[in-house]
C-alpha cells in the first residue's frame, strides 16, 4: 500500500511516521491536505531516500524558514529516532542498527549518546532535533556574556559535575544552558541552586566545557592555592606525592569515606580520608584537568595532567585511570617524569660485567631484537629509555610506537598510541617499518601479531627494542614460543633478554648489620659458607624513611645474551628447566636471585626481600662465586 492511500484526514497523519512535520504545517494553515497528498504520491514513485519534509520543500509548498518556526512554535511528541528520520539526519537503517545497540546495553544508554558517539549523527543536529522535540532553545556559548555573579549561588564545581552553565538572569529566572536536555538530575540541581524558576537552553558539550574552563582559568590565584578549596585539595595531594615521591595515587571510593594512598617504593601507604560528600568534586576535578568526560560516570576512561608544580618547579606528567566501582569512580594517578632526567645506561644499576656484556653483546649488535621483561613496576621503561638514550646520535634513526609515550627524548621519533582517533597499536606497526629507522622501539609486545611484527623488522636488519610481561629471561624465550613464533626465528633474530625487579633500598641512616638465621638461608637454599664475606643490612626505622627502613629502590637483573647453545636449545625446543641450565653453564648468566643475593650482601637490599619478591629456580651459587662472574669488589 503506497503511503498516499494510508492519508485521508489530518487527524489520519500523525499515524504515519513521514507526516508528523506535515501535520504541524497543516495545522499552521501552511500546506494544505491536497499538497500533502500530492506529495505523499509523488514520494511513493522516488527510488531515492528522500524524506516527506524534503519533498515538501522541493515541491515549493513552504519554506525552511517556515518549517523551523512551526517546529518552535510546537513541542513534537514523537519518538527521537521518528523525528530524526524524518528530518533527515538519519536513515531506517543506521537508526536500527542504534537501537540494536541500545538493546545490547539494557537501555542503560540514552539513543542520542549511541548515535552521537558511534558517528551517527553530529552532536549539532541532535541537539536541533532536541530542540524542536522539547522546546528549548539552542544557546551559542560563544556568542553570549556568561554572568559570572551566578557562579556564587552555584559553585563552579558543581557546573563541572553535571555539565551545565548558568548564562544570565531573565526578569525573574534564570537561564541555564545544558549538553543533555533530558538528564533530569541537572535541570534539578541548577533549580535547586538557582531557584525553580529556570529557563533551560541547550548546547554542545564541548562549548559547554569550554566556557567551563575559562571561567575556571579567570578565578584568582589565591583560589588555586587555597587548601580549602577543591582545586586548592587536589594541587596539595599532587604536591604531597612528590615530597613522598611516589609513583602513583590512588583516590578510592569506599562505603564510608573517600579513601587516598601512596605507593612509594613499590608499597602502597595510606595518606588521608576524605569525606564522601566530597567525592563528587574531587573527581569532577580530577576529570577536567585529564580532559575526560566529567558527566560520563558510567564507563571507565583514561586522560594526561601536565602539572606544574609552584613548590618543586618542575612540571609532572600524569597518567589517569578512572575506574568504575560498585562505590563510585576509582581514579588511579600514575606519576611520571618527576625526576625530569632519564637514567645513564651506566646508572641502572647493573653489576660491571654484566653491564659491559649487556652494552657491547646486545646495544653495539646493529640489529636483532632485544627484549626487557618483568612483572608491572619492575622498572622495565626506565630500562627501555636508558637503551634508548644509550643508542640516540646524529647518525642513528630511531623511531618509537608507545601506548603511551612516558619520557620525551630530544632527536628521535615518538609515537603515542591513540585508539580514540584511529591510531592503532597494529596500524603503527605497519607504517614503522617504512619510516627508513636504524632502531625500532616497541613499548610493549602484547599480542603474536606485535610480535611478528618485531621478528620481522629484525630480520630485515633493523634494531629492536621491546617489553614483555614474564617472569624471568627463559619465560620470555618460551612465551614467544608460544605466540606460535617459529623457534628458529626466536633464536635467529633475539640477541638478548634481560628480565629485571626493584626491590627497596635498604635506608643508609638507619641501616643494621643483619645476620640471616638458618630460615632465610633453607629458604634461599644455601647455607652459611655460601654466604662467607656478606654484609646483610636491615633498617631500624627513622624519620628519613618514614619509618619503614626503606628508602628508594634497587634494580635487579637477569642477563641472558644469546650464544650458539642456548639457540640450539630453543631450536630443539628443549625444556624451561633446560635452557636455563645451558645459558648459566655457558653464556655467563646470572639469576634474578643470585643478583639479588650480591646486591644484598652489599647492604643494599634485605634479605626478606630477597626472599619474597625474587624468582627461586634451582640452587644459586655461592656468594664469592657470584661476585667473581659479576665482577664485584668485595
Amino acid at each position: 500500500m503506497s503511503q498516499a492511500n494510508l492519508i485521508g484526514t489530518a487527524q489520519d497523519l500523525p499515524k504515519v511516521n513521514t507526516s508528523i512535520i506535515a501535520t504541524l504545517l497543516q495545522k499552521e494553515g501552511l500546506v494544505s491536505l491536497k499538497q500533502i497528498t500530492y506529495a505523499l504520491r509523488i514520494l511513493s514513485k522516488m527510488t531515492t531516500s528522500k524524506t516527506m519534509l524534503d519533498t515538501l520543500l522541493d515541491l515549493g509548498y513552504v519554506t525552511q524558514e517556515q518549517v523551523q518556526e512551526t517546529l518552535r512554535k510546537h513541542e513534537v511528541s514523537a519518538r527521537l529516532g521518528d523525528f530524526l528520520l524524518e528530518l533527515g539526519y538519519l536513515t531506517d537503517a543506521d537508526l536500527q542498527q542504534a537501537l540494536g545497540i541500545q538493546k545490547e546495553s539494557r537501555g542503560k544508554i540514552r539513543l542520542g549518546e549511541i548515535l552521537v558517539e558511534k558517528g551517527f549523527i553530529d552532536e549539532r543536529e541532535l541537539i536541533e532535533t532536541l530542540c524542536y522535540q522539547i522546546g528549548y532553545p539552542i544557546i551559542e556559548l560563544d556568542f553570549v556574556t556568561i554572568d559570572k555573579t551566578l557562579l556564587n549561588a552555584m559553585p563552579l564545581q558543581v557546573c563541572l559535575q553535571f555539565n551545565v552553565v548558568p548564562v544570565r538572569r531573565d526578569e525573574n529566572a534564570v537561564i541555564v544552558a545544558i549538553s543533555d536536555p533530558l538528564d533530569n538530575k541537572a535541570i534539578e540541581v541548577s533549580q535547586k541552586y538557582l531557584g525553580q524558576n529556570v529557563k533551560i537552553g541547550i548546547s554542545t558539550k564541548e562549548s559547554i566545557k569550554d566556557v567551563l574552563l575559562g571561567l575556571e582559568r579567570s578565578f584568582d590565584l589565591s583560589a588555586i592555592s587555597d587548601e580549602t578549596s577543591i582545586i586548592g585539595m587536589i594541587n596539595t595531594l599532587f604536591e604531597d606525592a612528590m615530597d613522598e615521591e611516589a609513583s602513583d595515587i590512588h583516590i578510592e571510593p569506599m562505603k564510608d569515606r573517600f579513601r587516598v594512598r601512596f605507593r612509594i617504593d613499590g608499597i602502597m601507604q595510606h595518606h588521608k580520608d576524605y569525606p564522601n560528600d566530597l567525592a563528587p568534586q574531587l573527581t569532577s576535578r580530577i576529570k577536567i584537568m585529564a580532559q575526560a568526560d566529567i558527566s560520563e560516570k558510567r564507563r571507565h576512561q583514561d586522560g594526561r595532567i601536565l602539572f606544574t608544580s609552584r613548590k618543586h618547579g618542575i612540571e609532572l606528567d600524569i597518567r589517569v585511570s578512572i575506574f568504575i566501582t560498585i562505590y563510585g569512580e576509582k581514579i588511579v594517578l600514575r606519576l611520571l617524569n618527576n625526576k625530569g632526567t632519564l637514567l645513564d645506561i651506566k646508572e641502572i644499576g647493573m653489576a660491571p660485567k654484566m653491564l659491559g656484556h649487556f652494552i657491547y653483546e646486545a646495544l653495539d649488535i646493529p640489529s636483532g631484537v632485544m627484549i626487557i621483561t618483568g612483572p608491572t613496576g619492575a622498572g622495565k621503561t626506565s630500562t627501555l629509555y636508558s637503551c634508548v638514550n644509550y643508542l640516540n646520535d646524529v647518525n642513528t634513526s630511531i623511531i618509537t610506537a608507545e601506548d603511551p609515550v612516558e619520557y620525551v627524548i630530544e632527536g628521535i621519533s615518538q609515537c603515542s598510541i591513540n585508539t580514540k582517533i584511529g591510531v592503532t597499536y597494529e596500524e603503527t606497526l605497519r607504517h614503522i617499518v617504512r619510516q627508513d629507522p636504524d632502531v625500532i622501539v616497541l613499548g610493549e609486545i602484547r599480542d603474536t601479531f606485535s610480535a611478528e611484527t618485531a621478528i620481522q623488522a629484525a630480520l630485515t636488519g633493523h634494531k629492536v627494542l621491546t617489553t614483555f610481561h614474564t617472569e624471568d629471561c627463559i619465560g620470555g624465550l618460551i612465551r614467544l614460543m608460544n605466540m606460535d613464533i617459529d623457534a628458529f626465528l626466536i633464536s635467529s633474530t633475539v640477541v638478548c633478554v634481560v628480565a629485571q625487579r626493584l626491590l627497596r633500598r635498604v635506608c643508609p641512616d638507619c641501616a643494621e648489620s643483619y645476620i640471616p638465621t638458618a630460615h632465610d638461608l633453607s629458604r634461599l637454599g644455601m647455607s652459611a659458607n655460601d654466604m662467607v664475606g656478606g654484609d646483610f643490612k636491615l633498617g631500624r626505622g627513622c624519620t628519613s624513611c618514614r619509618f619503614s627502613g626503606y628508602r628508594g629502590r634497587v634494580g635487579i637483573f637477569e642477563l641472558l645474551v644469546m650464544n650458539e647453545l642456548v639457540k640450539n636449545a630453543i631450536l630443539g625446543k628443549k625444556s624451561s628447566y633446560e635452557i636455563r641450565r645451558i645459558s648459566i653453564e655457558t653464556s655467563g648468566m646470572v639469576t634474578l636471585l643470585e643478583d639479588g643475593i650480591v646486591k644484598g650482601a652489599h647492604g643494599l637490599i634485605s634479605i626478606k626481600e630477597i626472599i619474597s619478591d625474587l624468582p627461586r629456580m634451582g640452587k644459586p651459587r655461592s656468594l664469592l662465586e657470584l661476585r667473581r662472574i659479576l665482577g664485584v669488589l668485595q
